[in-house]
């Protein structure tokens, strides 16, 4: 931890590596949300695909890009570290952007443009695999930077050192601001870019971003605190699991202090200390017990496990009712990036007479909300809280969870009922068979439900960020991470799943569906979306009795 010359010792991570992590965070999230925030456009415009294949598209992409980071926790924890994964990562991310930005310079790369009302000519093979190729390599590379980047910026303040500790949480709201900056950015200059001047350069900005975060994260090597790898998560929690299961037919112990102990099997996985025991799931105790077959010295972990390995699993399943909570949330958010830009499209964007919105910046509302949000929890609910509760953090992490949850579920009722307004525009002047025509209703009647779906992110998601690497145990922080990302990888399939259904049953005789038209139902969906919420939200209480005991 501490770099020694000259008889001066010097610590190392702090504050002075935060601008080296910030301006690799703005630079990295420049990139990636400026291709995926117009991307829907790109696909329906550039490569000519349909609405529902094009979101569809999206969300198993996006769904995979949140699915891999168990893999980048996985290799972090394990052997890498999480320095060379994001630095790895990084680099295949980019790879992936290159060749979708050349595939958007060359014309041969793409499908033929078509006319308006003129049946359109969708990609061949060819083109798709280097589309599809690219994606995969923006997944695979995000599976890298997601689960580390955020438990590495954190990793620069001691735990150990008590004017330390309030800075990592102040780090995470500030982290999520810094993204939301360059998410700003991203979502008005680089859509108006595309959208106005063209892609090759829509999307060459964003590559050329990417490589400048490489540059400028590599450059403060020498300044941070590097965790060693300390040896697989996902083996450990098997291995416990497996010899429980072995020794299930052994009665618990009259005492825990009887359990196994073995403080240097443990001590690359616990610098900041053991995990005590807990009286929960006792029947995981059993992996701990010891018995004659034992070697106390050289244990057979799949036999015998240390306390602290048990305990590393029964964390690892009490984080299992939040993990899920916030899949409905990502649910619902999905249709952000798919059909409410779809809905911006064919909306009133005129700002002024001669200046339109790109319907792709629409996401600035959300993300405006998101900054303000941020800030005003930062600075003003957390003191005002601070003086109620004692708690440097204000509230719980289940309680501004819970609080972004409510807010989610009217997000998602204000949205259906913006969209059945704007259904019935299209039916009082006679566009429900025109898709591409504009209906004379303002775009600003989407704000509500983008404002909202910000607030709400503020909330939820940071909540749900902080909990994970709160819960965790310092060895096992890279797979926490991934965890919160798995939710949002569940939440894009469950999206995906939900848009599949809702085209395949309300097929109509004559090719017509809910929802590529201006005859769309998408309130309906999002009515059903509403639904869910509100039957998740009715678990809140049963979640916090699950997990309020959770603290290490």
């Amino acid at each position: 931890m501490e770099e020694k010359g000259n008889h001066v010792a010097r610590k190392k991570g702090g504050l002075i590596t935060m601008p080296f992590i910030f301006a690799n965070e703005i630079c990295e999230k420049l990139a990636v949300v400026g291709f995926n925030a117009n991307m829907i456009s790109y696909l329906t415009t550039q490569v000519n695909m349909p609405l529902t294949k094009a979101a569809n598209t999206l969300t198993n992409f996006g769904g995979t890009a949140s699915l891999t980071p168990l893999l980048g926790a996985f290799l972090a924890d394990a052997y890498a570290g999480r320095f060379w994964t994001i630095t790895i990562a990084c680099i295949i991310y980019q790879i992936g952007m290159i060749s979708l930005t050349v595939s958007a310079i060359l014309p041969q790369l793409r499908p033929p443009p078509c006319q308006h009302n003129q049946v359109c000519k969708e990609a061949d093979g060819g083109q798709l695999a280097i589309l599809y190729a690219s994606l995969l390599l923006g997944a695979v590379g995000s599976g890298g930077i997601r689960p580390c980047v955020v438990a590495f910026g954190a990793d620069q303040f001691d735990e150990t050192d008590e004017k330390q500790t309030t800075k990592t949480w102040n780090y995470f709201n500030w982290y999520y601001f810094v993204m939301g900056v360059s998410i700003l950015l991203a979502v008005t200059v680089l859509v108006y870019i595309q959208d106005n001047i063209g892609w090759g350069l829509g999307l060459g900005i964003p590559t050329i971003a990417m490589f400048i975060s490489i540059i400028i994260f590599i450059a403060g090597y020498p300044l941070y605190r590097n965790l060693d790898p300390a040896g697989s998560p996902f083996t450990r929690l098997i291995q416990v699991s497996v010899a429980a299961y072995k020794k299930r037919k052994l009665p618990l112990v009259s005492d825990h202090r009887l359990l196994y102990q073995n403080d240097e099997l443990d001590a690359p996985i616990s610098l900041g200390g053991k995990l005590l025991h807990t009286k929960h799931m006792k029947f995981l105790d059993k992996a701990a017990i010891v018995t004659e077959e034992d070697n106390l010295k050289l244990p057979n972990l799949w036999r015998l496990n240390t306390v602290h390995r048990v305990e590393e699993l029964k964390s690892v399943i009490r984080m299992g009712p939040i993990w899920g909570s916030g899949i409905l949330l990502i649910t619902a958010y999905a249709q952000q990036n798919t059909f409410s830009l779809q809905q911006a499209k064919t909306m009133d964007r005129h700002l002024t007479k001669s200046f339109e919105i790109p319907a792709g910046s629409m996401t600035v509302f959300n993300i405006v909300t998101m900054l303000a949000t941020i800030a005003f929890y930062d600075r003003l609910f957390i003191p005002f809280t601070r003086k109620f509760t004692g708690l440097d953090r204000g509230i719980t992490f289940l309680h501004r969870m819970g609080i972004g949850f409510v807010i989610s579920i009217l997000a998602t009722l204000v949205a259906g009922f913006v969209e059945t307004k704007r259904k019935n525009a299209a039916f009082a002047h006679g566009l429900v068979d025109q898709p591409h025509s504009m209906i004379p209703i303002s775009v600003f009647w989407l704000i509500p439900q983008y404002s909202l779906h910000g607030m709400a992110e503020a909330f939820m998601s940071i909540g749900h960020l902080e909990f994970f690497y709160d819960q965790a145990p310092e060895s096992m922080r890279s797979t926490a991470a991934a965890l919160f990302w798995t939710a949002i990888s569940a939440g894009n399939y469950v999206s995906t799943l939900l848009v599949s259904l809702v085209h395949k049953f309300s097929a109509g005789p004559n090719g017509s569906n809910w929802l590529p038209d201006n005859k769309s139902k998408q309130g309906e969906v999002r009515i059903l979306l509403l639904g869910a919420h509100i039957i998740a939200s009715y678990k809140s209480d049963l979640l916090h009795i699950l997990c309020q005991n959770v603290h290490f």
